[in-house]
């Protein structure tokens, strides 16, 4: 069976392509270059490299969100509109679930987060791979959670970085953060957590953005305004 994983849901784009549970191919980059432009390019030349026909994949892998509201939508309308016109299931899986399973063998809290401005992050929360909890909250609210758990906690993802200080004052000597090289997703990782999950129907696939987007929040205050 031929999987193509497809994750542009943040800044990085990856891309991969597993056959029978062989990687044949895989592309990661963090570089700052637009989805729309990189991602279609990067799906073309892997498939060219692991010598696979669009006609031969069986299924699509997509990275849902959260992220990039843009970003979460250029890789999910790829992934359809590809299940859609080839005619085969397509797979979404939370964008940070995929980050936490970098890191599947650690004893303890597996924590993956991306910056969401203002003191907030989208934040994954996981023990022994199953999901504790997924949710946009402030930073605070992240770190009393985890202090309250009392495992050790190992952070992965590219925004780690930014709030590392702030975390290591809050949880000390119990928490831990992978190297570079585990912080960018795997799309071939996404694939291997797409094969536990059922397809969805191509039609209802949609981003899972956990916050409402800017549009909404704006219609909502201006719903409030006028006593709506």
């Amino acid at each position: 069976m031929i999987w193509l994983g497809i994750d542009t849901s943040h800044t990085p784009l990856g891309v991969a392509v597993v056959k029978d549970d062989q990687v044949l191919a895989e592309y990661k980059s963090s570089l700052k270059i637009t989805h729309s432009i990189g991602t279609m390019p990067a799906i073309e030349e892997l498939l060219k490299k692991a010598d696979i026909k669009p006609n031969e994949i069986d299924a699509i892998a997509v990275a849902n969100g959260p992220g990039s509201y843009t970003g979460v939508r250029i890789g999910v309308t790829i992934g359809k509109t590809l299940a859609w016109t080839l005619n085969i299931p397509i797979v979404s899986v939370s964008s940070l679930q995929v980050l936490a399973g970098n890191v599947p063998f650690f004893s303890g809290v597996v924590c993956s987060i991306m910056d969401a401005r203002r003191g907030n992050v989208f934040a994954g929360i996981y023990m022994n791979e199953e999901v504790v909890k997924e949710a946009h909250m402030s930073l605070t609210e992240l770190l009393q959670t985890l202090d309250e758990m009392g495992q050790p906690v190992l952070f992965v993802g590219m925004d780690v970085s930014i709030h590392w200080e702030q975390i290591k004052e809050v949880l000390g000597d119990k928490v831990q953060r992978v190297n570079a090289a585990f912080n960018l997703p795997s799309a071939a990782v996404l694939i291997e957590l797409a094969k536990k999950q059922e397809a969805s129907d191509v039609h209802t696939t949609v981003p899972e953005y956990l916050r409402v987007t800017e549009a909404e929040a704006n219609w909502m205050k201006e719903q409030k305004k006028n006593g709506n």
